[in-house]
């Protein structure tokens, strides 16, 4: 059965806007003589579960048209400060795949390599983001469905269960990156009383802290976030005025583009990261936690720009953490020894060497902002897990057993990882490359899907992209396929050593290849849902 979302209250007065935050059976709901609770009977229970959010877990807002009553379209109302902060959140969940361990450890290898040169990409690259995600936005605000629900429904099973494996696999392999980050933190802020494994352990029970938020609503889960993002930029700025930048060299970096041979890996890396695959699945779903009625066309228009605006500056946020980072390491490690074997597991001991104690000892500064980047980016994990396993299987099962499956996928892989690779800094730097191939070759299983559904009218109705942005998105999508292969065969020519390994290698291609091929002319003979 399609996904149908609940209609939407109208307001009877703009006074009572600043109370549209509120589910569905509260005070201002029921202000209007039981119009809610008659609304939401309308519709059985299969179909308000059959979404990413239950009806009762929505955040209500109000759309206040000319019309002003429930069931008539009208004119999208003006902007309305509030009506902003009420939609505002997804996009910040959303900005943290952005500010994930992996992503880290990038802009410090970018900025030890390449010093300021490369900054010009990270601000392209992140342009780049925002654009596909507001594609992912788009497509949940527009149907009512997440991509995974869709894909669900559009490919034939053989297909889809395909697309269901390659974004599990993308899922776990970022996991990896994010609970190896979060335990380094530990074992930094432990002063290594905590070894590797023991910090994978503990983040594994963070899927707790997400079970406990959420049970109190979405606006509180999206404080949390909003915290750990703020102890992120709080951190990296702090050792931004402990570094003291070129403030020329920075603005240069940012405005005129370099790039030479020496950095292309480090180039590759900073826009392979941006594309994360599990989040263009999370954020087609997190702009359902707004109940608003897809089928009129001035609420979609109003939650469409107000999703804009606040994706927009939570990447801009996004953008200055991992500017600070690179700024960083290039003031302090670029054409020094060191720069060629800096990563995730010595960064602290570097910056503690170069910089010195302080007021707050540096080391440790890096060690809590690596925290709130690994936590945050585990438990986004564990969200998208859920809309990714629901959505594609259409599991029907209480939250907290989905969240402890989603998280058994990756934990336990994840600690074995950790116990074999706890040997010496190469063997984590080793791991990284392998996770990021795997991160690589899962991207456009995400992307073909997305770019495909967003531009048939049969799915998105007068929210179809045009044809302009169908070439941008495609030329786009087309950029990092090429960058992302570079990395797969750079990779792979230095890893293959034998011919058997070479042909098993060519016939995996050849199947990816064809599944690729397969996609995009799949798309051409789309079928109406």
């Amino acid at each position: 059965m399609p996904h149908i979302n609940p209609p939407v209250l109208g307001d009877e007065s703009t006074s009572e806007e600043a109370e549209s935050l509120l589910p569905r059976g509260s005070a201002s709901v029921d202000r209007d003589g039981g119009k809610g609770r008659r609304i939401a009977a309308a519709f059985d229970e299969d179909e308000i579960f059959e979404g990413a959010y239950d009806f009762d877990e929505k955040v209500v807002v109000s759309v206040v048209s000319d019309l002003g009553s429930v069931g008539v379209d009208g004119p999208a109302p003006p902007f309305s400060w509030r009506k902003l902060w009420l939609f505002t959140g997804p996009g910040f969940l959303m900005s943290i795949a952005f500010l994930d361990p992996g992503n880290l450890e990038g802009d410090l290898q970018a900025g030890a390599v390449a010093g300021y040169s490369l900054l010009w990409l990270l601000l392209l690259a992140t342009a780049m983001g925002l654009l596909i995600q507001m594609l992912s936005a788009r497509l949940g605000v527009a149907t009512g469905s997440h991509l995974a629900e869709l894909c669900r429904e559009e490919y034939p099973k053989w297909a889809m269960f395909s697309l269901w494996l390659m974004a599990e696999v993308a899922l776990i392999g970022a996991d990896i990156q994010e609970v190896i980050g979060s335990a380094i933190a530990i074992k930094i802020l432990s002063r290594g009383v905590f070894p590797l494994w023991t910090g994978v352990v503990i983040t594994a029970f963070d899927c707790f802290i997400f079970l406990f938020l959420e049970n109190y609503g979405v606006r509180k889960l999206e404080g949390f976030f909003a915290f750990l993002i703020a102890t992120m930029a709080f951190s990296f700025t702090w050792m931004l005025g402990e570094a003291k930048p070129s403030g020329k060299e920075l603005l240069i970096g940012l405005l005129v583009p370099k790039l030479s041979s020496k950095t292309i890996n480090q180039a590759v890396g900073i826009v392979g990261c941006v594309i994360m695959p599990h989040n263009v699945f999370l954020h087609s779903a997190l702009v359902q936690s707004r109940a608003i009625d897809p089928n009129k066309k001035s609420h979609v228009q109003e939650a469409l720009r107000y999703y804009t605006i606040e994706s927009t500056v939570a990447l801009i946020i996004s953008f200055l953490i991992n500017l600070f980072v690179t700024t960083v390491f290039a003031k302090g490690f670029y054409g020094t020894e060191e720069a060629d074997v800096i990563g995730l597991e010595n960064a602290g001991n570097y910056l503690q060497e170069k910089y010195g104690g302080g007021l707050f000892p540096i080391l440790y500064i890096w060690g809590i902002g690596l925290l709130a980047a690994g936590q945050s980016s585990t438990i986004t994990g564990t969200y998208a897990g859920q809309f990714i396993m629901g959505g594609f299987l259409n599991l029907r099962m209480k939250k907290w057993i989905r969240s402890f499956i989603t998280r058994s996928f990756a934990i336990i892989p994840t600690i074995v990882v950790a116990l074999f690779f706890d040997t010496s800094d190469s063997a984590l730097d080793i791991l990284n490359q392998w996770l990021n191939v795997l991160q690589s070759v899962q991207i456009p299983f995400a992307l073909i899907p997305l770019l495909t559904l967003v531009s048939k009218e049969q799915v998105m109705g007068a929210f179809k992209i045009g044809p302009v942005y169908q070439a941008l998105t495609w030329v786009v999508a087309a950029l990092l396929f090429i960058i992302n292969g570079y990395l797969l065969v750079d990779f792979f020519l230095s890893e293959i050593r034998s011919m058997l390994f070479g042909l098993i290698i060519c016939s995996v291609v050849a199947l990816y290849m064809a599944f690729i091929i397969y996609l995009i002319f799949h798309g051409r003979q789309y079928h109406s849902r």
